[in-house]
């Protein structure tokens, strides 16, 4: 009786329309009007120029650092860092806001996995700087381990992070955006991880967490076009970050240099250009699109 009940209860429910952008002068998706420059100089800077503010999830880290400076040269005017312990950088975030000290720089400490946390630190950073125009989450955490011996506990605090942490976050960031009625720009930081089977270390959770950010971009680039946001992804290859050292991976490293057409690991500063790319202006006919950034190691 039940399974009946359950049966009529499916037939009869209502299901949601999607609703896409007509892309109209109104709308939030209208075509941009980009006059030539007349000054050269002026017009390949307004081209990548960076504008409102940022929340960098999963910024304290090598990259996502690097990025938050990427974006505060192209124009950014305020960001907030947000991780789970952005006091462990301190010293290179005191140094961001030294260099850049007309922005508001900020941090906040954030368990990603925690909703009722994450939009509260969305609205604090909405009220400290005014607005949220951009989000870029580089929130992740690697497990290494052979999928027979990996408990299952240890895959599903994986998957919490990598996936639904940065869904939360982007969830809260594109509530924000739609109530401000200005939309933005979202961006994931995925992986190669997400395109192919790693070689040699089994991560078969790190994995499947990545490439499940390749589906949700987009999932959410489809859906909220309507409001003018813009949902896209890159998935960097193997960076050589304080993650990727050590004498325990020394010959990992030599394995991943070698089946890489370009014959090494890629610099932090390398993925820096395609952040600015999506958060700018050059970027807003970009949307659910994924950029591989790896040096050409997705091609074996």
């Amino acid at each position: 009786m039940a399974d009946i009940t359950d049966r009529a209860a499916l037939t009869a429910r209502a299901v949601p329309f999607m609703t896409l952008s007509d892309g109209s002068p109104t709308s939030m998706t209208p075509p941009p009007n980009v006059p030539i420059s007349t000054d050269a100089a002026s017009g390949a800077k307004q081209r990548f120029t960076v504008s409102g503010n940022a929340i960098v999830a999963g910024g304290a880290g090598t990259l996502g650092l690097r990025s938050c400076n990427a974006l505060l040269e192209h124009g950014l005017s305020g960001l907030t860092i947000m991780d789970i312990n952005p006091s462990g950088s301190q010293k290179d975030i005191a140094a961001l806001q030294s260099k850049f000290p007309a922005a508001k720089i900020r941090t906040l400490a954030v368990d990603v996995t925690d909703e009722v946390a994450v939009d509260a630190a969305v609205e604090e950073a909405a009220r400290e700087l005014g607005s949220v125009d951009i989000l870029v989450s580089f929130v992740g955490v690697v497990g290494c381990v052979e999928t027979l011996q990996m408990p299952v506990p240890q895959w599903r605090k994986i998957i919490d992070i990598n996936t639904t942490g940065v869904f939360i976050c982007a969830q809260a960031v594109a509530r924000r955006m739609v109530k401000q009625g200005t939309g933005g720009s979202i961006t994931f930081i995925s992986s190669i991880s997400a395109h192919r089977v790693n070689f040699p270390q089994p991560q078969a959770a790190y994995n499947v967490s990545k490439a499940a950010l390749l589906s949700l971009k987009s999932c959410l680039a489809a859906e909220w076009a309507q409001y003018g946001i813009r949902t896209n992804s890159v998935s960097p290859g193997y960076m050589d970050t304080t993650l990727n050292e050590g004498d325990g991976i020394v010959k990992h490293r030599e394995i991943w240099a070698s089946r890489n057409p370009s014959g090494r690991m890629g610099s932090p500063s390398e993925l820096t250009g395609t952040v600015v790319l999506l958060a700018s202006g050059a970027g807003t006919y970009i949307n659910g699109t994924d950029i591989v950034v790896d040096g050409g190691a997705i091609l074996f």
